[in-house]
């Protein structure tokens, strides 16, 4: 699935987002006359995954510098400028914003390689405060949360307004991601967040969670249930009654990742780039807080669960 760049709002792979929606799929080279050039399947486009760290932006020459990871099979891991392959999304980057892409790769006619960077999605932002003009929905305390829809690991519909009343911890995953700083770091999280509010029957009972993929064509119920069960443990059965794994799908999967700012497109091998997104729902259905990163600890979150949960 592939998503139009929504921006550098708030975010989890290949050339992904961890934290809103910020690819872009427009073919705007910075160089008109080069259009179709750097088109999939143009003669001569090479294509690699890039990882890395923005040093600096020139919106006006849609232009990045990027200290980046060595591109496997290509170069070194070096911090030096990339052309956007669509110049306007220079616009939503900012120093300091941790992002995956595509580098565009073509040989020039007196043999020199010619790059542009291509699905940029920011894993980690610098800014989280930032909220660009436009559609872009940026997670913000206070935010009353759509009652959205979705199909969970037993085939039942739920809507999120039927956890009002107790606290509701969410996060996105699909069951496929193979990196443990992402899906698999979150599912563990929650599992630890998870057999913490169980110790505590009274906070166990203010308290729900909530694993949202956003590959319902894959994560099927069955394939949601087997996941869930390897993060839940024994006694699945009966603690799915407080961890739910669903999957919302057609407009609704758009609506409910365009509002917690997930950013997804399609990546190498079948696989998907994303950001991270989870969000904490106070018992009145109002967003608490929103983490726009993998970064956060299972102990900080079940502390603003408490808090929720007294409150």
């Amino acid at each position: 699935m592939r998503l139009t760049l929504r921006a550098v709002g708030g975010l989890i792979l290949g050339l992904l987002l961890v934290t809103g929606c910020r690819q872009s799929n427009k073919a705007v080279p910075a160089d008109s006359k080069s259009a179709g050039q750097w088109d999939a399947g143009a003669s001569g486009l090479k294509t690699y995954p890039i990882r890395g760290k923005i040093v600096s932006v020139d919106a006006a020459k849609g232009m990045v510098m990027l200290d980046h990871e060595a591109i496997p099979g290509f170069m070194d891991a070096m911090t030096m400028p990339y052309k956007l392959k669509d110049a306007s999304v220079a616009s939503t980057l900012h120093p300091g914003d941790r992002i995956t892409a595509k580098v565009l790769v073509r040989e020039t006619a007196d043999g020199d390689e010619d790059m542009r960077l291509d699905e940029i999605v920011v894993t980690a932002q610098t800014r989280p405060s930032f909220k660009p003009a436009g559609e872009v929905h940026i997670p913000t305390a206070g935010d009353v949360v759509p009652n959205f829809k979705l199909v969970n690991q037993d085939g039942q519909t739920i809507h999120l307004a039927q956890f009002k009343g107790r606290v509701l911890l969410l996060t996105f995953v699909y069951t496929r991601c193979p990196l443990p700083d992402y899906c698999i770091r979150m599912s563990r999280n929650f599992a630890q967040i998870d057999k913490a509010l169980a110790s505590d029957a009274g906070l166990y009972a203010k308290t729900h969670l909530l694993t949202v993929s956003f590959d319902p064509t894959r994560d099927t119920p069955a394939v949601l249930k087997r996941y869930g069960e390897t993060y839940i443990g024994e006694d699945s059965a009966a603690r799915f009654a407080h961890w739910d794994f669903a999957a919302p799908s057609g407009r609704e999967l758009d609506a409910m990742t365009h509002f917690f700012d997930v950013g997804i497109s399609s990546g190498d091998g079948g696989l998907l780039n994303h950001s991270m997104s989870t969000a904490l729902i106070g018992k009145d259905g109002k967003l608490r807080a929103w983490y726009a990163t993998n970064e956060w600890t299972p102990a900080e979150v079940l502390a603003a669960m408490k808090s929720a949960a007294a409150a």
